[in-house]
């Protein structure tokens, strides 16, 4: 039984060794691939524990005794002889042969003949094993292995082990079925040493088919799960922004909780920059720092020295470094509250075009530093917080910038006190800053008391809330409030803008206070009824909200966050059209909708949704904001949602407004996917909003044959009659090989220039892959890529504001 308890480990550094070699991040999908194992299960042998993980049986098996069998057994005391179907078996593991041999005395073994082993992690065969136990030294020959935790197989000329350490020759590996070996990896020596957990490969080569397309005379690669210093695979590309770009990440184990990645890049047209990441971790959180910096561009210094230039006031300094830097991380200061940042900076506004992969995507037009402390408890939430804005993009100006928040205190108070009255408020202190532009401090203070009644098919929840907010504006600010309201006050009354006029005006501390009264109420409706035999609930949900809210002026007051509300269904039932509370609308209106929904009863599955809606305004709606119309007495442009399902594979949706005064349409939007049976989509959406924008997008994933697939996407703005984004590729998928190709035409930036990019990625499933991430591409072009995809992300609620195009901030209650 003694040779079992050195030779049943041995096996288990070739399920490590090679494939540690991969760099498996995404799941892959093996559909394609027969239903076979390359070594079939061996009879007699222990059924693997499914679930269980190699390194789990390893410790699970330490102290369960080694049993052995065979037909005969011969020899002397000291020479044992096994003849015929011998087995060892020690729980998970099992190892076969003919014959095997025992010197007792030397302590050597020598196993001939089939020999077979198997485990939770690996199943091999080979000619023959021998050994010396005391020496721990083991050989083993012609050997082929499939692995069973996950997907590969190969072989190996001869394995020798001595202790820990260990060689393996002329070995292969590959997760191809051996028959269609469209690719593998082999290695003319790899020296393994499971103490250190270090593996050696020696004369590696990577073959697609026949044709060797990667050669590595040394690669250094761990064999367990542990963090190792050293160097991961290296990125590369080709592009005509940066020439060849080569990034070699240097990985550094620090600590068990923190570690460190150096990334030096070379680009062949810009010149060398050094990039660097470190991670930690602790009890109470976890951070993450990054950066890049290189010392000077060469493209910029190359541009700057050319006869006849002229220096672009938008480009950054050619003398100077660029680089960028950020923080995200977190810390749990006790049950209630938690210390949050996400800090960027960049040197430049050009950085992110020049150095980011903007194949991926527009880069934004700015970038957002937060840090704060947060809290919340049972009835309440709390936080403290700084934001800072910086310009990412070159085309715009950092007058469009977004107010730094500088800082921003806010606190929630909700309590039910039975089932029929609920008390709130809501409170926020900010101090708003810009480079820019003036600006000044806000607090805003809003209690509520809510009574939700309902019932088992009813509702109705009155609502009386009182909202205060007040100002301290920077002189400068409130000189331009007063002059504009002068301008106005001339231009409605006559006469003339004088000083004097101004300073009527003028108010550094100007604020509003008034109450609002909500009244919301719902009835829900159903019964059962049978379409072509399938049974469904269909259901009426009639809907009313009444909102009264005093008209209080407020043109002396500033826009530092607040836009309007795109008008959608959900605006319905709002106390407020705008976002935050530098203006806060008058209203004496009523709301009626009505909602219908078709569910089917086996899985709850919606064949149908409708809703439509409208506001009835009984009076006029004064408040606005800087160049907004006020909304007259009347109706409200009707609101129609619709969402129709045909089939389990088809999906259809729209939504429609009309302005019955105007008698004109204000938005169309209609939706439709189809999902093939075999992961194939295709989207159509066309989407119109008067005087804003008018575009169509149609995106797909056509499966041709289970191997070959074609993708695309063309988005175009009828509008200005140009094309967004196009996206033409060819996708080919075999049980083990996928190469993706694209073409990509897309805007690059706000002024409208495009871009083409030529995409190819191989994909060496259970190794990795190679050229640029086209999944990624596709993922953000094609909704349904990934299945787990489907889900709709409306489109943004938030009206930009006439001279501003950034993002508006979080709406604030």
């Amino acid at each position: 039984m003694r040779p079992a308890l050195r030779l049943l480990p041995l096996p288990f550094s070739i399920a490590l060794c090679l494939p540690a070699l991969a760099a498996d991040e995404k799941p892959e999908s093996w559909a394609l691939c027969p239903i076979q194992d390359v070594i079939p299960a061996f009879g007699g042998a222990p059924e693997p524990t499914f679930g269980t993980s190699p390194q789990a049986s390893r410790e699970q098996r330490v102290e369960q005794p080694t049993s052995i069998e065979g037909d005969q057994l011969g020899g002397t005391e000291s020479n044992l002889e096994y003849q015929g179907n011998v087995a060892l078996s020690r729980g998970d593991q099992f190892l076969g042969a003919d014959n095997l041999k025992y010197d007792q005395e030397k302590d050597t073994y020598v196993a001939e003949g089939h020999i077979r082993y198997q485990d939770a992690g690996i199943r091999l065969v080979a000619d023959s094993a021998r050994g010396d136990q005391n020496a721990d030294s083991h050989q083993i020959d012609n050997v082929r292995y499939q692995l069973v935790s996950r997907r590969g197989n190969g072989g190996a000329d001869r394995i020798d082990m001595r202790g820990p350490q260990g060689q393996l020759l002329h070995s292969t590996y590959s997760t191809c079925d051996p028959d269609d070996r469209r690719w593998d990896l082999r290695a003319r020596r790899i020296d393994v040493n499971t103490d250190d957990g270090w593996g050696v490969a020696r004369g590696a080569t990577i073959r697609l088919g026949k044709v060797p397309v990667l050669y590595v005379p040394y690669l250094k690669f761990p064999i367990d799960d542990q963090r190792h210093t050293g160097l991961l695979y290296p990125a590369i590309g080709l592009s005509g922004r940066n020439g060849f770009d080569y990034t070699q990440p240097i990985y550094l184990n620090l600590a068990p909780n923190y570690d460190a990645t150096l990334e030096p890049r070379i680009m062949t047209d810009r010149g060398f920059q050094l990039g660097a990441e470190f991670r930690y971790l602790y009890e109470n959180g976890r951070g993450q720092i990054e950066g890049a910096w290189m010392e000077r561009d060469d493209l910029l210094r190359d541009r700057a020295n050319e006869p006849g230039y002229v220096a672009d006031p938008d480009e950054p300094d050619p003398d100077a470094g660029r680089g960028y830097f950020s923080f995200r991380g977190n810390h749990r200061i006790n049950r209630h509250w938690q210390a949050r940042a996400n800090l960027t900076w960049l040197s430049d506004a050009r950085y992110q075009e020049d150095f980011g992969n903007s194949l991926y995507g527009q880069a934004s037009t700015s970038v957002t530093s937060t840090a704060g402390i947060y809290g919340v408890g049972e009835y309440w939430s709390a936080g403290a917080m700084a934001e800072h804005w910086q310009l990412s993009d070159y085309t715009s100006s950092e007058l469009r910038l977004p107010y730094n928040r500088l800082p921003r205190v806010y606190a929630r108070w909700e309590r039910p006190w039975n089932h029929w009255i609920v008390t709130g408020a809501y409170a926020e202190a900010v101090m708003f800053q810009h480079d820019e532009r003036p600006g000044g401090n806000r607090v805003d203070i809003r209690p509520y008391v809510s009574f939700p009644l309902q019932g088992a098919s009813w509702y109705v929840t009155p609502t009386l809330a009182y909202r205060h907010t007040e100002y301290r504006l920077e002189g400068e600010l409130a000189d331009q409030i007063a002059t504009r309201r002068a301008n106005d006050y001339v231009r409605e009354n006559g006469g003339t803008v004088t000083p004097e006029l101004i300073a009527g005006f003028r108010d550094r501390a100007p604020s509003r206070s008034l109450p609002i009264g909500s009244l919301d109420a719902g009835v829900y409706f159903d019964r059962e009824t049978e379409i072509k035999g399938n049974q469904f609930l269909h259901t009426l949900e009639p809907r009313l909200f009444y909102l009264n809210a005093p008209y209080r002026e407020q043109d002396g007051l500033p826009i530092f966050d607040t836009r309007p509300f795109n008008f959608s269904y959900g605006q319905l039932f709002r106390d407020n059209r705008y976002t935050g509370p530098d203006r806060q609308t008058d209203a004496n209106q009523l709301t009626l909708a009505l909602s219908t929904r078709l569910l089917r009863q086996r899985d709850g599955f919606e064949r149908l949704s409708a809703s439509i809606g409208q506001i009835r305004y009984f009076e006029d709606s004064r408040v606005t904001a800087p160049n907004e119309v006020s909304l007259e007495q009347g109706k409200s442009a009707w609101v129609v949602d619709t969402n129709y399902a045909p089939t389990d594979r088809w999906n259809i949706g729209a939504s429609y407004q009309w302005d019955p005064k105007f008698r004109r349409e204000d938005l169309a939007s209609l939706r439709a996917r189809y999902l093939f049976p075999d992961d194939g989509i295709v989207n159509i959406t066309y989407r119109r909003r008067r005087d804003l924008l008018e575009q169509g997008d149609f995106s797909f994933l056509y499966p041709v044959t289970p191997a070959w697939s074609v993708v695309g996407r063309y988005y175009h703005s009828f509008e200005d009659d140009k094309m967004l984004e196009g996206i033409a590729g060819v996708q080919w998928d075999s049980c083990c090989l996928a190469v993706r190709t694209l073409v990509r035409r897309y805007v690059r930036n706000r002024e409208g220039d495009m871009n083409t990019s030529f995409q190819v990625e191989f994909v060496l499933k259970g190794l990795g892959s190679a050229g640029q991430d086209t999944e990624r591409t596709l993922r953000r072009a094609i909704l349904g890529y990934y299945r787990d995809d489907l889900y709709l992300v409306p489109p943004s609620n938030i009206a930009p504001a006439p001279d501003d195009t950034n993002n508006a901030p979080d709406p604030i209650p």
